[in-house]
């Protein structure tokens, strides 16, 4: 598992984000904001957490799988 922190601050930043998401269909993401944990691609989720603030992202995936997924969500990583 790897945690960084993610910027979800509009609208549509949220619907790319899942769109980037549900690309890896075999991996768990979970968001995490204070005592509430998240599915990551639920867009209703999402938009239940105080998106004003920056979000942990939890990423459950193998090792050799990781570099891709972070790749792919490069925009919304705000510090690592």
């Amino acid at each position: 598992m790897k945690t960084v922190r993610i910027s979800l601050n509009s609208i549509d930043k949220v619907k790319s984000f899942v769109n980037e998401l549900v690309k890896f269909p075999d991996v768990d993401f979970d968001l995490v904001s204070g005592r509430y944990v998240i599915d990551a691609k639920s867009i209703m989720g999402i938009f239940s957490l105080d998106l004003s603030k920056p979000i942990d992202l939890n990423i459950h995936a193998d090792a050799n799988r990781m570099d891709e997924i972070l790749s792919a969500l490069t925009p919304y990583i705000i510090s690592e």
